[in-house]
């Protein structure tokens, strides 16, 4: 299987060709947006509706706007010229706000319906839609020691509720797109992306932003407790951000995967418990484990079923958990101590 070094893509455009890509403010589309910057395309569009002072990343030499696009106005702005469209822009975060904000979270169907609309009416070659394991069948994530998720495991449909549902009728808008208007469109389910320079604190974050948190907390203030969501076994599988947006580069590019929904995560399976001790060990201390059973806990189990990726790509993510939650915990020590020097620092 290809290691990341030996990934050859052919990605069918120019270095001047105009790639699009929402969301841009935030983790994932952040990342993606230097991703393609440091390959060499001369223009890219960042597109997002946070004020770009609170933007996560600002990339040098990309044009970057501030654009609400569940406004069909600005998502016709924000297309214009577009080669390739990249649709990352959604409400959403951690299971505490997936919980807690179903309409919000549904609400992001809008962005979508369009901007898929937009992309094809001004010509763009191909779409690319963020989706996630959210849109399986909760009724097979019931069992900590699940079996992995495989893309046909999203029908008979019941998604998670708002967020996951969202994704679903989305990846349907995307389908329906390619077969009877002819606009190249790609899905990729994300499984808990991960790593540096996404959400830590304030109610957005996922598991492991929010466990290295509270290990660094319990450090400075001499805490002997963690609290954990939920008891504790609950599982899942967690997907470093450099993996992620390799495989949005790979999946995007490959004719194989039009119009098809894809996996895009780590197969290594971890409960929660065990990524608090992974955490702790990390940081070299050891904490007595609370458990919050009031607290949204999600589905009790979740991974990703890789099968389908590899035999297509040959290649999965592969950045081992230890090695990718060791960054991010350094990212995120950092962020704490520049806080409480009084720096800005990435939020929500």
């Amino acid at each position: 299987m290809k290691e990341n070094s030996e990934v050859k893509i052919d990605r069918k455009i120019g270095r001047d060709d105009l790639i699009v890509i929402a969301g841009a403010g935030g983790f994932i589309a952040g990342a993606l947006t230097r991703y393609f910057h440091e390959l060499g395309y001369t223009r890219i569009r960042a597109i997002d509706r946070k004020p770009l002072p609170e933007w996560y990343q600002r990339v040098p030499g990309v044009e970057c706007l501030s654009l609400d696009l569940s406004e069909k106005q600005h998502a016709i702005r924000a297309v214009e010229g577009a080669a390739e469209v990249y649709n990352l822009a959604a409400d959403m975060g951690g299971m505490g706000f997936i919980e807690h904000f179903r309409v919000e979270c549904l609400r992001s169907i809008l962005v979508n319906t369009h901007l898929i609309d937009a992309a094809w009416r001004a010509g763009a070659q191909r779409y690319f839609f963020s989706s996630s394991a959210c849109a399986y069948n909760t009724d097979l994530q019931r069992d900590p020691n699940v079996r992995a998720l495989k893309e046909s495991d999203a029908y008979p449909a019941m998604a998670e509720r708002g967020y996951g549902w969202e994704k679903l009728i989305s990846e349907m808008f995307c389908q329906e797109y390619w077969a009877e208007r002819g606009l190249e469109t790609h899905m990729a389910r994300f499984h808990n992306i991960y790593g540096p320079h996404g959400t830590w604190f304030g109610g957005r974050e996922k598991a492991p932003a929010a466990l290295s948190r509270k290990v660094i907390e319990a450090i400075d203030s001499g805490a002997t407790t963690i609290d954990i969501w939920g008891d504790g076994s609950q599982t899942r599988s967690f997907c470093f951000i450099d993996d992620c947006v390799l495989g949005i580069d790979q999946m995007m590019h490959c004719d194989r995967l039009i119009s098809t929904p894809i996996n895009l995560g780590s197969s290594e399976l971890i409960a929660i418990d065990d990524l608090a001790r992974m955490v702790e060990e990390i940081g070299g201390v050891k904490l007595q484990h609370t458990y919050d059973l009031d607290a949204p806990k999600g589905v009790a189990g979740r991974n990703s079923d890789n099968t389908f990726i590899k035999s297509v790509l040959d290649w999965e993510p592969h950045t081992p958990l230890r090695t990718g939650m060791e960054k991010t915990y350094a990212w995120i020590a950092q962020q704490y101590a520049d806080r409480k020097a009084g720096k800005r620092v990435v939020k929500d």
